[in-house]
């Protein structure tokens, strides 16, 4: 779908200024090893990388114009092509002549660093080229390649300058010339799922279906022979290329256990399960591969119907950053990284494509709102890798299976895929609120903006202003030459909707979760509604979350913060009496929290002395509770939060 949309969204906007003015310099300090900026561990592993990025400097040694080793992950060249997206995008918004050196000097590099074959990837150009392509299980080359596609789109779309696109276009024939079915070529694909939905894009932009096949044909092939990367390492061994690896390879984790076709649920590391179903599902749309699209419709049934946390996070154990079984949703030991969350938005956008299903959208939504911007601190520079739902400072320091919970956003990881990924999302923003089937136009997320959007041969113009803080309204303007269906999201947290044109209230049919309405060419739609306090249970099965529940408003899911409640989150329980307030807070900008009456147990001068004892009932004291969304906690001071509270 083509559309041209600024976004004027007053909380949006916040973001997209910090990205344009605070993460994208920051970042490219960072990637030049410039500045005073601690890079934190992940987790407690002495083998991740943390004494500096090096990113930038890899590529200048891949090119010659430096001497040395490479530094940091096998992956680090994504931290550039991801900074890369994020500045095309900033400057497609708002042209900026040193944004665009800054970029120009980063095209210039890759260009430089590029092999004649068209090979890209600095560990192994600098390091074991004797290995190009033959590690796929952990080498990360076509998952590096599928950022730099991206990348380039981006810059393209961006400068009307095409030089990136013929670097990857030189790199996918590479890839061509060392990838098919074909005897002498690899059958196989990289254990990193990025290159299949990026594949995609690429075809999307040019029209050229050899790149579509090729995604179809890396997404096919992947699981065929659950033993492929174990292979690759045996033969490496045969001809004196490698050492036997320490363990064997986990086939889930990779999603290579069995074909595509035949997974039925989420499983293994979660932000490649996502990657490769969103892949799945663009091309079923792109090919009408009804048999693709029903196993990606597993996977997705799967993950928000028994995987999914309730602020859109995904991925339960920080072993392999995976999911784990269905309703096995722990807060306080989960991984929900942020690039998880990110993914589930590409997966839900790609499945829209298919399917106007409101619940697609509900999820995207979800996502956004609360796990992806709470990886991201207000002053633009301080990230969360991992998103807990329940934190306690000393458990993070103290215990090493939480190590990876941080109390506070460390300024930069050692594995810095989230940063950035969190950039070019937030800065494309527009590509999700709207989707087309037929001759209908669907709204699928409300925030300010204007613009015009392509459905068939229409364009159409279009412009929303919505409010959130007491009670809800949106306005919509729809311009067209003539009249066409809209169909309106009706969001999961709105009570009594109304749409009205002018003073005349519509009459609407709900399908799949919209409003679905026929428009006059220029019409002003006005709907308001309620937003009430929502109390959420989770399912039965889900053991940490029994007894308990959670509070949503609008879009986001709120939490309770020791700065505002006192130590000891645990001991509290909330009742039902909730009021809202609209605060402007000079640490967390303009938000709305809830108050709330609870009790907090007392813990009686007997236990002083005791760490068992007879049941006695206990005594409460009565509290007054403050609760905030939960993207902004650890704003302000370190100290405990929870989302998923005692109910008495």
């Amino acid at each position: 779908m083509i559309s041209e949309i600024t976004i004027k969204d007053e909380f949006w906007e916040r973001y997209i200024d910090l990205i344009k003015n605070e993460m994208i310099p920051f970042q490219w300090d960072v990637l030049h090893d410039q500045g005073n900026i601690t890079i934190d561990k992940v987790r407690n592993n002495a083998s991740i990388p943390s004494d500096k990025s090096h990113a930038i400097e890899n590529f200048k040694i891949a090119a010659g114009q430096s001497k040395g080793h490479h530094y940091g992950w096998l992956f680090q060249d994504s931290d550039v092509y991801k900074w890369l997206e994020s500045a095309a995008n900033v400057y497609r918004i708002a042209q900026d002549e040193k944004l665009k050196e800054m970029m120009d000097e980063v095209v210039d590099l890759i260009e430089d660093a590029q092999d004649e074959d068209g090979y890209l990837s600095t560990f192994y150009q600098i390091e074991a080229p004797e290995l190009k392509f033959r590690r796929l299980f952990e080498s990360h080359e076509l998952y590096c390649a599928g950022h730099l596609i991206e990348a380039a789109i981006a810059y393209q779309a961006a400068t009307n300058d095409d030089r990136l696109i013929q670097v990857v276009e030189k790199l996918i024939r590479c890839i061509e010339n060392h990838f098919g079915s074909e005897k002498g070529k690899i059958n196989g694909a990289d254990g990193h799922q990025e290159i299949e939905l990026a594949l995609v894009k690429l075809y999307e932009v040019t029209q050229k279906e050899e790149y579509l096949e090729l995604s179809k044909w890396f997404l096919e092939i992947r699981g065929q022979d659950p033993e492929f990367y174990q292979k690759q390492l045996d033969e490496n061994r045969k001809i004196g290329l490698g050492k036997e690896h320490p363990f064997p390879i986990n086939t889930v984790y990779y999603q290579a256990h069995k074909p595509v076709y035949e997974q039925e649920e989420a499983a293994g590391h979660a932000v490649r399960l996502v990657y490769m179903a969103a892949a799945m599902a663009d091309v079923a749309y792109h090919t009408e591969n009804k048999k693709m699209l029903t196993a990606a419709k597993r996977i997705w049934k799967n993950i928000v119907k028994k995987r999914m946390y309730i602020t859109g996070g995904i991925g339960s154990t920080v072993l392999g950053e995976a999911f784990t079984f269905d309703y096995d949703l722990p807060n306080d030991t989960m991984y929900c990284e942020t690039c998880a969350s990110i993914g589930l938005m590409f997966f839900a956008k790609a499945m829209l494509k298919n399917e106007p299903d409101a619940e697609y959208a509900h999820v995207m939504e979800r996502a956004l709102y609360n796990t992806v911007i709470s990886g991201m601190a207000v002053d633009g520079k301080h990230f969360f890798y991992v998103n807990p739902l329940e934190v306690n400072p000393e458990s993070s320091r103290l215990d090493p299976t939480k190590s990876h919970v941080k109390p506070t956003r460390p300024s930069w990881f050692g594995c810095a895929c989230c940063p950035p990924n969190i950039a070019r999302t937030l800065t494309s923003l527009e590509q999700y609120i709207y989707s087309e089937m037929n001759d209908t136009l669907y709204v699928n997320l409300y925030m300010d903006h204007q613009g015009r959007v392509k459905i068939q041969n229409e364009i159409v113009e279009v412009e929303q202003k919505i409010s959130l803080q007491s009670e809800g309204s949106i306005q919509l303007k729809v311009k067209s030459s003539n009249p066409i269906k809209l169909a309106l999201r009706i969001p999961t947290w709105v009570e009594n909707m109304v749409i009205k044109k002018e003073t005349k209230e519509f009459c609407y049919e709900v399908i799949r979760g919209y409003a679905v309405i026929t428009i006059d060419q220029a019409t002003t739609l006005n709907l308001t509604f309620d937003i009430p306090v929502v109390m959420h249970q989770a399912h039965p099965k889900v053991k940490d979350d029994y007894g308990k529940v959670a509070l949503q408003r609008g879009p986001f899911v709120y939490c309770l913060e020791e700065e505002d409640n006192g130590k000891d989150i645990h001991l509290i329980r909330v009742l039902d009496e909730f009021k809202t307030e609209v605060l402007n807070q000079c640490d967390l900008g303009k938000l709305v929290s809830i108050k709330a009456k609870g009790e907090k147990q007392i813990i009686d001068k007997e236990w002083e002395q005791k760490l068992y004892r007879g049941y006695e009932k206990p005594s409460f004291t009565k509290n007054d509770l403050t609760f905030i969304p939960y993207h902004l906690w650890e704003n302000r001071t370190e100290g405990e939060m929870q989302v998923w509270i005692h109910k008495k």
